[in-house]
């Protein structure tokens, strides 16, 4: 909570124009920064300066121009580490609960071949900055971008070259205030009650179970190409007997006819196929395809396709390498199919969550999780409730863990969050989404929102066209939302290709009676096999336990509770797996933070490990559980829980 005068974000709350497209129409691709003979990547990770904006109204920084000179001269600033989410930074409940404007900025020499090159582009990216943001570069707005997980970059390259002779200093202003047309959205509720508030006094109403954590969540790069360079690559994979088929399209900007050549390497660098001009097709013999982790010997291969388009002989050429695997997904009614093998999804929902950092992405926690995710036997997670760093997903096709890419629709409650405005939001939030995530091998499926109150009136038009869009960005991938609504006043699951459903029996429906589980699951999913003839993923289960916390006979928030709850969950899967569950998606991995209430005791604890990564009795249920479904599901069974 915080205190201000009632105050508001028209700026912040500007409403996207729908577009279309077979990969979207948006404004330029999106490709990950990767350093190569043409092109330098400069990573502005560190501590930047950093001042909130306490003024009752929250516009002193614009109405003093902040922008304009060092943000040390406009008042107090302190040390903020990017990245990270600010709120678990200090010692201040003040900062940690904060809702406004937030500003960064931070001065660096940027190397002066790029800026005596005119021949080179200078971009300035944003891995993710939660919710909105306006960056400037020595003062001269450069860009804004709502939306609180994804990319955004600018060309700042004019604007660097005004002063090749100073230091470059950026700007970055973050507002976390979030609307009833936001993804994810929230309302602002003032108290003007004297006798109860201070003046001003307001706070910020959230549908969703975990904390509201805000800043640059993501590096901050500066990169370079050459004027005329690869701006987006498109590839759509299939196979035939042992022949591997690559179909792409390469965007190039810079210039109108430009010839492209392509070459596709293997891990050992050997040539395995090559093409020229902008969109082709490229066949691999003896391929080796994308698997996902404990399905086959070999997961996770990847090809590296390498992308040139020949400039004029004065020009450089631009060269950009994607990572490519080669496989398909297919759903039926009852069956998940990756490589033309049923696919079974036994794994984990995750947050983007830990101490001190809150979101901010932590290389070491990154590969710490996917240590844990292969001890455990995982072979798939889903990116609740929101779309997770880049950086993660390239982790899960080099190691070959299934994803089911989530955008931030959750906490979807208010008749009016499903208006003309946040439809037009959520559909370019979807199409940033693919933009980015398009070519990742992992990524199988696309989920447009979790639990979202889809039995209201205007929630069938708006999955019908939210749903509809999704696949028209990308016919190739199912597309699904997560459900908790009673089935048959569900008016988005008949656009779905996979049911995803929620369910907490003997928790928050019959807490304590576990021996309802059995009987309430199946038929659960009877009747929504039944109506809608989907394949079904049970894609959140469990229970809270308080770490150490023991009794028998078990009791709720009890590690024993926990185990109790799993097996008999575990029961019916192993019934309706044999008929059209596919899948099955614990909630959750480890413990995460949320908004204080009296519901949760420092977070949620429905993790089966704690926050600190240490695991509770469940982990080692589900590890068994999940190495002996690898060895029944496997493409070969020889598998082994080390």
């Amino acid at each position: 909570m915080a205190v201000c005068a009632k105050w508001a974000l028209a700026a912040f709350l500007c409403a996207a124009a729908t577009v279309r497209g077979a990969w979207g129409a948006l404004s330029g691709g999106m490709l990950y920064p990767r350093e190569s003979p043409s092109r330098e990547v400069k990573d502005l990770s560190g501590l930047w300066s950093f001042r909130a904006d306490f003024s009752p109204g929250r516009n002193a920084g614009f109405e003093k121009s902040w922008f304009s000179g060092r943000l040390s001269e406009t008042g107090p600033v302190i040390d903020m580490p990017v990245p990270a989410s600010f709120n678990d930074i200090t010692q201040e409940a003040q900062l940690r609960d904060f809702i406004g404007w937030v500003w960064y900025d931070r001065e660096l020499w940027v190397p002066g071949r790029w800026l005596s090159d005119e021949g080179l582009r200078i971009v300035l990216r944003v891995g993710s900055a939660h919710y909105y943001s306006i960056v400037w570069v020595n003062g001269a707005k450069v860009m804004e971008h709502e939306g609180g997980h994804l990319p955004f970059e600018a060309d700042v390259g004019n604007v660097l070259r005004k002063n090749p002779s100073q230091p470059c200093r950026i700007t970055i202003a973050v507002n976390n205030t979030l609307t009833l047309q936001t993804l994810p959205p929230g309302s602002i509720q003032h108290m003007d009650d004297p006798t109860m508030y201070p003046p001003g006094y307001f706070v910020q109403n959230i549908n969703f179970d975990f904390f509201n954590y805000a800043g640059i969540h993501r590096p901050v790069l500066l990169y370079t190409t050459p004027n005329v360079y690869i701006d987006d690559i498109a590839v759509q994979t299939s196979f035939a007997d042992n022949i591997g088929i690559i179909v792409y399209q390469v965007s190039v900007a810079g210039s109108s006819e430009p010839a492209v050549q392509v070459t596709l390497t293997d891990k050992d660098g050997r040539c395995a196929a090559t093409s020229g001009g902008s969109s082709g097709t490229l066949r691999v013999t003896d391929v080796n395809l994308w698997w996902p982790y404990l399905m086959h010997e070999n997961p996770g291969y990847l090809y590296s396709l390498e992308v040139r388009p020949q400039a004029a002989a004065s020009r450089p050429t631009d060269l950009y390498a994607l990572p490519v695997g080669v496989r398909t997904v297919r759903v039926t009614d009852t069956r998940f199919f990756i490589n033309n093998k049923p696919f079974y999804f036994h794994g984990v929902n995750k947050h983007e969550d830990y101490d001190i950092r809150g979101k901010g992405l932590d290389w070491p926690l990154v590969v710490k999780d996917f240590n844990l995710l292969k001890w455990l036997g995982a072979n798939s997670f889903r990116t609740s409730h929101y779309p997770y760093a880049e950086e993660i997903l390239q982790m899960c096709d080099r190691h070959g863990i299934v994803v089911i890419d989530e955008c931030p629709g959750v906490g979807i409650k208010d008749i009016r969050s499903f208006g003309n405005a946040s439809l037009a939001h959520h559909l370019v939030v979807m199409e940033e989404l693919v933009r980015r995530d398009k070519n990742h091998p992992s990524v199988v499926m696309w989920s447009v929102a979790n639990e979202p109150a889809s039995e209201m009136p205007p929630a069938g038009r708006y999955f019908k066209e939210l749903i509809s869009h999704t696949k028209a960005l990308d016919p190739h991938r199912p597309v699904t939302f997560v459900s908790n609504s009673n089935f048959n006043r569900d008016l988005g699951a008949p656009y779905v290709d996979v049911i995803c459903v929620n369910s907490y029996f003997s928790w928050y429906r019959d807490p304590g009676h576990v021996e309802v589980i059995p009987i309430q699951l199946k038929t659960q999913f009877e009747n929504w096999h039944g109506k809608y003839q989907r394949p079904i993923i049970q894609s959140e289960y469990g229970a809270d336990v308080v770490s150490g916390l023991h009794s028998d006979p078990p009791m709720m928030f009890t590690e024993e509770y926990q185990e109790v709850v799993l097996q008999n969950y575990h029961k019916v899967f192993d019934q309706k797996r044999k008929e059209y569950v596919v899948g099955e998606l614990i909630w959750n991995f480890a413990d995460f933070m949320t908004a204080q209430g009296t519901l949760r005791v420092v977070g949620n604890k429905k993790g089966i490990f704690t926050r600190q990564r240490q695991p509770k009795s469940g982990a080692f249920i589900l590890r068994d559980r999940y190495w002996r479904l690898a060895n029944e599901t496997g493409s070969f069974q020889c598998f082994v829980a080390t």
